[in-house]
This record gives C-alpha cells, structure tokens and sequence, in this order.
C-alpha cells in the first residue's frame, strides 16, 4: 500500500466524469487512495467507487454552495497530508496527467516529486469537435476526443504538499512560489461530450434553481445557472473557430505564467494573469488512452 499520494474530488451524481476520474486515479494510485466526498449521497456514486474512500453528506440545496465545499475540502486535503506526501484535489471532471514522452507514471512523478510545494499543472480544456468527432465515447476520453483549447483557469494549483490555504473553486493557493512543471497538465472534461454536456448543465441548472438564490446572490459559479448558460449547440460550433496551432509545445504558457506571477490583492492568495487565448491545439498520439 502506498503512501505517496492521494486523490480527493467532490461529487454529486455525475457519473460519466466520475467512471473517467475513478479510471484515472484509480488504476494510477490504487482505489484505497481515491476518496470522493458523495454529496446527497448517491447510491449510483457508492456502487461505481467501491473499494474508494466514500465520505457521504447531505444533498440539501445550498446558495454558498461551492464556498461550503471548498472550506471541507480544504479541511480535509490538510487531514489526508498527515498520511500522505501529496494530495491531488479538484473537482470530477479534473484530471492530472504526465506527457507521456516523460515516460513515468503519475504515480511515479509524484513519487520523486519534491514535498512542502503547491504545483500547478498546465490547464488544457478538452473540447468536442462536433464538426470532425463523431465518434461515441465509450471507455477512454482521449481517442475519440483530440482537440483541446488553453485554459489558463484550469491550471490550478492542485497538487499540495504544504500546509497552504485554497480559494474557492481551487484557482489560487496561500502559496508564494509557482512550481508548473512541462510534463504535467490539468485535463478539463467538461466540453469533452455534447450529448454528456447537455446531461449535465441540465441538472446543475436544477440544483442551482432549488436554492432559489440569484447569481448575484449564491456563491456558486455562473455556469450553474440558466441564464448564464447560453445556447448549447453553439457554444459547441464556436469550437471550430478557433485558430488551430501547429505542434505541441506548450512551454511559451508557462514562461508567461511565471512573469505575470504575484499576489492576489491582500487576500494572502498568489495567481498568474489569466487571458482568453483564441487557439487550440490537437493532442499528439502518445496522449491516446491517457484518460
């Protein structure tokens, strides 16, 4: 049984980016080192992450939603560091993947990894192109799906070995120093499937409506709620316009990531700029069946 690392999200019935998040870690790090937080405690939940650490909590509605689960979350990455040398801690459809040309395993890289540091890997929003993938997903996401667009709010600082605070939605840590190294990325699955996407905001969008909460109002991210949703299939067909760039390298990000890295105001948080970059890129072979 290893003690390296450990993996901890936060659920609440979504069961295709938790069957690809328990695949991932699962296989990686060992089901006994995977612990999912059920909220409302889904029975569909409990049966996919058997043999997982499953800590359920009531499903009640709540407009401070995602600052209620980041302060237990918090608590509890801060719990699991005591057994642990590093905790990955992010939402479900989040997953931390090593470039398969470093040749090692997550595991592996976190096992040489230094301890008392926050690292952020580089954030990459896996999309589907409804125009070229017609594919169905039925096991592994990388294959059918290859295109992928930066997404700058998606490097999170997500691998913890310190004792450091993070902000709610895990964009920013109380840690002074930005560790991106080249090998790793933060998939994004959310845009990974229309038919899935549809699925899924229709159900967020409930949740959100139940707390009878505005958006100004609820501490829950905009894309929960309806009206801030936008039309499904063009968002999708908007993926096609962005300017597709040649190759895969990705290291001019991380250079202007580290230049643009400072404090966060006075909050005691630390962040790097944040752009919207019109471009996408196609994931090179070596990522087939990563996740």
């Amino acid at each position: 049984m290893q003690s390296v690392a450990a993996a901890l999200t936060m659920v609440r019935d979504d069961a295709f980016f938790l069957k690809a998040w328990l695949r991932h870690y699962g296989e990686t790090l060992g089901r006994e080192n995977c612990y999912i937080v059920n909220h409302g405690r889904g029975e569909e939940v409990a049966q996919l992450a058997e043999g997982c650490n499953l800590i359920g909590i009531p499903g009640d509605p709540h407009p401070n939603f995602d600052m209620k689960r980041w302060r237990m979350l918090n608590n509890f990455v801060q719990g699991l560091r005591c057994y642990y040398d590093h905790v990955i801690v992010g939402d479900v459809d989040e997953l931390v993947v090593v470039d398969p040309s470093d040749g090692r395993s997550l595991l592996e890289w976190l096992r040489t990894a230094r301890r008392k540091r926050v690292v952020t890997p580089l954030g990459l929003e896996v999309i589907h192109r409804i125009d070229l993938e017609r594919e169905a997903i039925t096991d592994r996401i990388i294959g059918p799906r290859r295109h992928v667009r930066l997404a700058p709010h998606y490097s999170k600082p997500c691998i913890i070995s310190h004792g450091v605070k993070i902000a709610r939605g895990g964009h920013y840590t109380q840690y002074d120093k930005l560790h991106a190294p080249d090998e790793l990325y933060l998939l994004h699955l959310k845009f990974c499937d229309f038919t899935n996407y549809v699925e899924v905001m229709n159900a967020r969008n409930a949740v959100t409506e139940s707390t009878g909460a505005t958006v100004q109002e609820a501490s829950i991210g905009r894309h929960w709620f309806a009206e801030a949703r936008g039309e499904d299939r063009a968002v999708f067909d908007g993926f096609a316009e962005l300017e597709m760039e040649d190759g895969f390298d990705l290291g001019w990000v991380r250079k202007r990531m580290h230049r643009s890295w400072g404090s966060r105001g006075d909050t005691g948080f630390w962040q790097f700029a944040r752009p919207d970059y019109a471009q996408q890129y196609l994931l090179p072979e070596r990522f087939v069946g990563v996740v």
